[in-house]
């Protein structure tokens, strides 16, 4: 055992990362084509605008389900969104945010974006910590919009007429995922405005506005949208439940800065806070380079349950970056 975990520790994650991220997309993409069905409740984005998608994003099933009267909401149809979310909740708990990490094909085309930008010298950006936290925000404010329209549509909330039946899933016509997925089948039909009514050619303009956004902004920032994801922000609520932990010893932290400095989506807290033991934020999608890119011996570590996974250690630490000084880490971007 000490064999296995010596290797694990000492391995290079970010190298698996790749190789997990690229199987899993291919599977997401083109499993439909070969029969594969995971769930229609997925917590990640499986588009089924894209035909050979291997399931469908919980997000959908979401707002479809909402879509109905109060009377409905809490009699069988408040049963198939329970059983929705509880389908939701067990493909969650084993994996907790690695879900956008390892497996969300959005998250993996932006590491594909970001490699692009490396190759291609194009600087990217870095927000200041007010801007950061008021970012954060927004997620928040899209998952909230995404429960309320598709009810506003069947009901009238706080005395406001309903909304247009026309925005069915309203997050689905912004997201990127809806246009960009598809590309990967041959599919171009959804960069296409809707003129079906006023609604839709204001829906699908908006979502070819975010699909530009979400291409663009990822060639300077990484993982650009993830701060803005709603399905995050859903995690993040579920995230204390699960199986797969993320956990720092803060009494072996040295507050060396590596952890935030290789953080993709730049969570400061993962090197300042030496309190909690559990540091999954809602912004942080558990790729491990924080664990990776630590030298302190069990500092950072992920676990199932009370279970070591993956540890930091001062040889894995050495081994992966091939430094003769701890110092030589500072500054650098992996």
């Amino acid at each position: 055992m000490n064999r296995i975990s010596d290797y694990i520790n000492f391995s290079n994650i970010s190298r698996f990362r790749f190789y997990f991220q690229l199987a899993a997309f291919l599977v997401l993409i083109y499993g439909g084509y070969y029969f594969i069905h995971i769930s229609d409740q997925i917590p990640t984005f499986a588009c089924p605008y894209n035909q050979g998608s291997a399931g469908t994003c919980f997000l959908i099933s979401l707002q479809h389900r909402l879509h109905t009267t109060w009377s409905s909401l809490f009699s069988w149809r408040g049963i198939a969104l329970l059983n929705g979310i509880v389908v939701f909740f067990i493909l969650f708990i084993f994996f907790n945010k690695a879900w956008c990490g390892y497996i969300c094909p959005l998250g993996t085309i932006q590491d594909w974006i970001t490699g692009l930008r490396k190759k291609t010298g194009v600087r990217f950006s870095k927000y200041d910590e007010v801007t950061f936290k008021h970012l954060k925000k927004i997620k928040y404010i899209l998952l909230i919009l995404l429960i309320l329209i598709p009810l506003g549509m069947s009901n009238s909330l706080f005395g406001l007429p309903k909304f247009s039946h026309d925005l069915s899933a309203p997050f689905c016509q912004v997201c990127p995922g809806r246009t960009v997925l598809p590309l990967f089948s041959g599919d171009t039909s959804q960069f296409a405005v809707d003129f079906s009514s006023g609604t839709t050619i204001i829906m699908s303009t908006l979502g070819l506005i975010v699909t530009g956004l979400f291409i663009t902004g990822s060639f300077v920032k990484k993982r650009f949208f993830c701060f803005f994801c709603p399905m995050s922000a859903l995690q993040y609520i579920f995230s204390k439940a699960s199986l797969l932990r993320l956990t720092k010893d803060g009494s072996k932290c040295t507050r060396c800065g590596n952890c935030h400095r290789v953080c993709d989506v730049g969570i400061k807290e993962i090197a300042d806070d030496i309190e909690s033991k559990n540091i999954v934020r809602d912004d942080c999608m558990m790729c491990f380079k924080c664990v990776e890119a630590c030298p302190e011996n069990d500092c950072l570590k992920v676990s199932i349950l009370t279970m070591p996974v993956f540890t930091s250690t001062e040889k894995g630490f050495f081994k992966r970056f091939n430094v003769t000084e701890k110092s030589e880490v500072t500054g650098w971007e992996k």
